[in-house]
């Protein structure tokens, strides 16, 4: 059984903006995102873009599962874990809690 490498990863856009997705090849999409071969997504206008964060998986449902929690993420909690500051990261966690619980 052949396995297949999925990445969930993070651009930062020209405008200031994140987009999250997921893809099972890195290099390729990041050139259509930056080249802005796909017309109709959300970075086409928002170009040029950086890659600023991806994961590895192996199983296509955990990474589906990352990408979809990720994307509920503000873009500070993005941006944290982007940088690898687990500290700003496990604090926004913490204040979007006490919000959605009030």
């Amino acid at each position: 059984m052949r396995r297949e490498n999925f990445y969930v990863y993070i651009l930062a856009c020209h405008d200031g903006s994140t987009y999250t997705g997921i893809t099972n090849d890195l290099r390729r999409r990041i050139i259509e995102h930056q080249e802005g071969l796909l017309k109709g997504c959300y970075t086409h206008n928002r170009r040029p873009i950086t890659l600023i964060y991806f994961e590895h998986f192996k199983d296509p449902m955990s990474a589906i599962c990352r990408e979809k929690q990720i994307k509920k993420w503000s873009r500070g909690k993005k941006l944290a874990l982007a940088k690898g500051d687990t500290g700003l990261l496990k604090q926004l966690s913490k204040a979007h809690v006490s919000t959605s619980s009030t």
